[in-house]
Parts: structure tokens; sequence; C-alpha cells
């Protein structure tokens, strides 16, 4: 299948490349080059980032401290993250425009579907920050919320492995990959791809879900040419 726009969700922790926290410039510079190519092929783009690199709400909580509080502490380290993308994309001549579930002025505008439709007609890449803008929901479910309403083709998930397997690869070199999965037998092995609320968003919504590795340079547009390069969740 052809895929005519994406909702790229990227992990904060990944930013990190090999920093122990915070953002890796070549790591940021790779990604950046990764969606110039896609440009090219004339892919429209919307991307969403998590915070994981700068904080976690949930480590708030562990500590005592209000979720509520903690969440939107999450939500401003994603607006953090998309800055920096969007600085790199620029660097790298690629029009870019940047909403926000949190709007925080003149830094970006308000989300809402209509408008990133619009930019993403215009052939720019549109990063949504802030999350859903709402506590209580991750960044896998922002990412499925908002593939929804810019009406993606796919949500491609990157992340350090080239896919789906049945065990950690990391931690057992005989786990088996899978290449394509429904969304009900990755839901019957108890395989944890994104959580419940973006997983049902998706299924509800006919939004496969690409899992593949981010970090190998070029890896994006291979896996959006073949999906086999990673592993396709579908209805």
């Amino acid at each position: 299948m052809e895929y005519r726009r994406i909702l790229l969700k990227l992990s904060g922790e990944a930013l990190m490349g090999e920093n122990e926290y915070g953002i890796n410039s070549e790591r940021l510079a790779q990604y950046a080059e990764d969606i110039r190519e896609l440009t090219k092929e004339g892919i429209e783009v919307a991307i969403v980032i998590g915070g994981g690199n700068i904080y976690r709400g949930m480590e708030g909580t562990a500590v005592g401290m209000d979720r509520v509080q903690g969440d939107y502490m999450g939500m401003l380290a994603t607006v953090i993250n998309s800055m920096a993308l969007q600085g790199a994309l620029e660097k790298a001549s690629v029009k870019v425009k940047h909403l926000g579930g949190l709007e925080i002025a003149p830094i970006n505008e308000t989300m809402n579907r209509r408008t990133a439709i619009e930019y993403l007609n215009q052939k720019m890449v549109t990063i949504i920050s802030g999350g859903t803008g709402n506590p209580y929901f991750t960044t896998d479910s922002a990412s499925a919320l908002r593939a929804v309403e810019t009406r993606a083709d796919v949500l491609l998930k990157g992340t350090r492995v080239d896919g789906v397997y049945s065990e950690d690869p990391e931690t057992n070199p005989e786990a088996k990959k899978y290449t394509t999965l429904t969304f009900d037998e990755a839901y019957s092995k108890g395989l944890k791809i994104m959580d419940l609320t973006a997983f049902t968003l998706c299924k509800q919504n006919h939004i496969p879900i690409l899992v593949f590795d981010m970090n190998k340079p070029g890896n994006l547009l291979k896996a959006i040419k073949n999906p086999e390069k990673g592993t396709l969740v579908h209805t």
C-alpha cells in the first residue's frame, strides 16, 4: 500500500542518542534528514514526540507529586523536543509548522484538525506537541488521536528495535519477530505495542500501526516503502 500521509510517533528517549539525558544533536540531525527524505517523495508528515528524555509525569507521581501537575510538566517536555526538531528541520530547509495541545504563544499555534490538515495539504511537516492537552493521557494516545484527526494513512512508531517481537529481543536473542499482526492477535498475545487507549483508537478508525527501527539512518523511508522492514499491525 502507498502511504500518502503519515503520523510519525517518536520517543523522547530516542532523542538522547548516546547521551544520558536531554537531546543529542547528531540524532536530531539524523531524524531531520530522514524526515526531509519523506517530503522529497511527496509524503505528508505529521509528528508527535514524547518527552521522556526530559521529564515523565509518572516520575513525579512516584515521589508524591500530584498526577495532574506531573502530567502537565511532561507535556511541556514534549514542547521542548518539538521545538528542537522544528529547528533541525528548518536548518535542513524543510517547511514546518508547530501546533500544540497546549497553546504557548509565540512558540506554537493551537492544535485543531482543520489547521493541521491545511498545513499537511500544503506539504508542510506538522509537529503537534503537548500531548492531548489533558492529563492522564500518554503521548502514545496523543499520537493515535492526532493520526485520526489528520486522517493519516498509517501511524509509524519509531523505536530502537526493528519491529514487534514475541519477547524482548535485547534480553532474548531467540525472540520471534512478527512482520504482520492483526490488532486482535497483538492483544491476545499481550504484545505491548502502544497503550490500550492508543491501540483502541487505531483499531476503531482502521489506522494501521507500523513499528520500525528509527535509529538506523534512512530506515524511515525504507519502512514506508517496505513495511516488512518492521511490523505492520492492522485490522
